[in-house]
């Protein structure tokens, strides 16, 4: 079964919350996609993951530094899956393949709480996927002391 979990991002800007959930993702053992729906964020994201605290390192890389086999975490504008990723974190606006859905562990659907569009969509995938087989769907929010408590 594929867990499917919505992040409503309303208290921390992406930069700050992809960073964290990527470093517990390789905590675990796991190998991340992260498919960006716009192509000119790629590269500040990947700077965000590379900066994000000086006393750890998130390994990754992006089609600009090549070597995708060898990257625990791969950041990508495109459908590829090139480092043989089982968990799929979307962001900015980007979605999972239909064959994704069941296809990793994990998908993980990161929205910003600022655009009511981005809540819209966010909302019909919610709708569009809750009866599908094989999905368990969760939706996660900050507190008010920033830290992510599951909504439904």
């Amino acid at each position: 079964m594929t867990e499917v979990l919505f992040y409503h991002l309303e208290r921390q800007p992406l930069d700050r919350v992809l960073p964290v959930l990527l470093q517990k993702t390789l905590e675990r053992g796991w190998r991340a996609l992260v498919r960006c729906g716009v192509p000119e964020r790629i590269r500040p994201l990947s700077d965000a993951v590379w900066t994000w605290r000086e006393e750890s390192f998130i390994p990754h890389g992006t089609a600009e530094d090549g070597n995708a086999e060898h990257q625990p975490v791969w950041i990508t504008g495109g459908t590829e899956n090139p480092n043989g990723a089982s968990i799929l974190f979307c962001v900015e606006g980007a979605r999972p393949e239909a064959e994704e859905l069941t296809a990793m562990e994990r998908v993980i659907i990161m929205f910003s709480g600022h655009g009511p569009e981005a809540v819209e969509t966010a909302r019909g995938m919610w709708r569009e996927w809750r009866e599908l087989e094989g999905l368990e769907l969760t939706y996660w929010r900050q507190d008010p002391r920033g830290r992510w408590e599951r909504q439904a």
